[in-house]
C-alpha cells in the first residue's frame, strides 16, 4: 500500500519491485519520526552525557526504544495491510517479541505487525457474508483478540529469538566493518541506491534499527550518518551551480536551500540521474565523510530525519570532539564531492550536453546560430531596410539604396543624386529606356 511518505512506483522490474518493497518498509518507520525524534530529544537531554543530565527523566528512554517505538511501528504496518483492524492486531503481536528483548525489535516488528493484520485480512474474507445479522461485532472482536493473541505468543517463543539472532549477526557485520576501517566502503551501496530513490528504505529499514541498537550500548552511532549525510548532496549542487548547464543553474540555489537546511536529498537525484557520471562525485563524498567519522569516533544519539543540518545539530552529543568530528567529517564530505563533481564537469567546459552545437542545448545553439550568421544577415537586412527606405522616402537610406542598385545593375547611372526624394524603384527602368 502506498502511503503520502513513500508513493508507490508505477511499472515491473527489478528497480520497481525493490522500490515498492524499500517503499513499504520504509513507510512503517516515516510516520513515527516523531516519535524518534521525542526519544532522540530525550536521550540527548537526559542521560549521564546529555546535555542536562536527570536520572528520573531518563528512565524514559528505555521504555520508549524497547516498547513505544517498536509498537508503533508493528501498528502502523499492521494499518498499512488491513485498516485499523490490522493495526490493532499488529500492535498486539508486536508486544509479544518487544517484551524481554535486550535490543530494539524493529525488524521483528516490521514483520510481525503485517504479517498478523495479513493472517486477519485472510479470515475477514473468509468468513465475508457468511456472519448472521446480529454477530457481526461478537466475531469481529473475537477473531482479532485471538489472532493478535496467538500471534504475540508466536511472536515471544519463535519470532522474536529468530530477529534478535538476524540483529545481533547484522551488529556484528557493522562492528566488523568498523573494527576493520571498512566502513566508508558502505557508501558504495549506500549512494547509488539512494539516487534510485531507495534512501528511506536503507536509511529507515535497515541503518536506523541497527544505530538504534548500538546508540543503546555506547550513547551515540556512526550509522546514523551514513545516509543522512547531506554534505554529498550539497557538494554535488554546488558543483552544478558553479560548473553545470547553463540552463540548470537557475534551479540550483532553491534546490540547495531545500536539500541542507530542510533534509529533503531526494531533490538532488534528479541531478545525478541526468548525468550518471555524477554518482562518482557523491560516492567519494560519502566516503570521506564517513571515514572521518569512523576515525573520530562520533555518532549522533539518533536518527537526523529529515537529513537537515537543523536535525544534525539537534541529535549531536555534547562535547568539542564530536562536533569537530561531525561537522568536519560533513564538511569534509561536501569539499570533496563539490571536487570531484566539478572535475567531472570538466570545470564548465564539459557541462553542457554533446550535442549543444547541434540544438541540445538550446542556449548555446542559439548564440552559435546568432554570432555566424549576423553578418550575411546584416547585409541582406540592409538591402532590404534600404530599398524599404527608398519607399518610405528616407533620405540616407534612399541614398545608400540607389547605390546599390547602380553597382547591382552594373549601370553608371546619374551619380548625382536628387536632393528631394529619390524616386520609386518602379519609376528607375523608364529613365534608361532611350538607351
Amino acid at each position: 500500500m502506498a502511503t503520502a511518505y513513500t508513493p508507490e512506483p508505477a511499472g515491473g522490474g527489478l528497480r520497481a519491485t525493490v522500490q515498492r518493497f524499500g517503499g513499504k518498509l520504509a513507510g512503517m518507520v516515516m510516520p513515527n519520526i516523531g516519535a524518534f525524534i521525542a526519544w532522540g530529544l530525550i536521550t540527548a537531554l537526559f542521560i549521564p552525557t546529555g546535555w542536562l543530565p536527570n536520572e528520573d527523566l531518563a528512565e524514559l528512554v528505555d521504555p520508549m526504544i524497547k516498547m513505544l517505538l517498536p509498537v508503533l511501528i508493528g501498528y502502523t504496518g499492521g494499518r498499512m495491510v488491513h485498516g485499523q483492524r490490522g493495526a490493532v492486531v499488529g500492535a498486539v503481536a508486536t508486544v509479544g517479541i518487544a517484551v524481554g528483548a535486550e535490543q530494539p525489535m524493529f525488524l521483528g516488528a516490521m514483520i510481525i505487525g503485517p504479517l498478523t493484520a495479513y493472517l486477519l485480512k485472510l479470515f475477514d474474507d473468509l468468513v465475508q457474508d457468511r456472519v448472521r445479522t446480529g454477530f457481526e461485532m461478537l466475531v469481529d472482536n473475537f477473531s482479532a483478540g485471538i489472532i493478535g493473541a496467538a500471534m504475540a505468543v508466536a511472536g515471544r517463543a519463535v519470532i522474536g529469538p529468530v530477529m534478535g539472532t538476524v540483529s545481533d549477526w547484522a551488529g556484528d557485520a557493522v562492528g566488523w566493518l568498523v573494527e576493520h576501517n571498512l566502513l566508508p566502503l558502505t557508501s558504495l551501496l549506500v549512494e547509488p541506491a539512494k539516487v534510485l530513490f531507495l534512501n528511506n528504505a536503507v536509511n529507515h529499514g535497515v541503518l536506523t534499527p541497527l544505530g538504534i541498537q548500538q546508540a543503546t550500548e555506547t550513547g551515540k552511532s556512526v550509522l546514523f550518518m551514513i545516509e543522512s549525510n547531506p554534505g554529498p548532496g550539497i557538494g554535488v549542487l554546488l558543483a552544478y551551480l558553479f560548473f553545470g548547464p547553463k540552463r540548470l543553474r537557475p534551479s540550483v540555489p532553491a534546490a540547495a536551500i531545500i536539500q541542507f537546511f530542510g533534509g529533503i536529498h531526494e531533490i538532488y537525484f534528479p541531478y545525478i540521474l541526468m548525468k550518471p557520471r555524477m554518482i562518482l562525485a557523491a560516492i567519494a563524498g560519502g566516503m570521506t565523510g564517513v571515514a572521518i567519522f569512523a576515525a573520530t569516533g562520533v555518532g549522533l544519539v539518533a536518527s537526523p530525519s529529515p537529513g537537515s543540518i537543523f536535525a544534525y545539530l539537534a541529535q549531536t552529543p555534547r562535547g568539542a570532539g564530536n562536533w569537530f568530528g561531525v561537522y568536519g567529517g560533513l564538511l569534509a564530505s561536501a569539499a570533496v564531492s563539490f571536487g570531484v563533481g566539478a572535475a567531472l564537469l570538466g570545470f564548465g567546459r564539459l557541462a553542457e550536453p554533446d550535442g549543444a552545437g547541434d540544438g541540445g542545448d538550446g542556449t548555446a545553439a542559439k548564440d552559435g546560430e546568432d554570432a555566424s550568421d549576423a553578418p550575411g544577415t546584416r547585409t541582406e537586412a540592409g538591402a532590404q531596410s534600404e530599398a524599404g527606405g527608398n519607399e518610405a522616402g528616407e533620405d540616407a537610406a534612399g541614398g545608400k539604396a540607389d547605390e546599390t542598385k547602380v553597382g547591382a545593375g552594373g549601370r553608371a547611372g546619374d551619380e548625382t543624386a536628387p536632393e528631394t526624394d529619390a524616386a520609386p524603384v518602379t519609376d528607375r527602368p523608364t529613365e534608361g529606356t532611350p538607351r
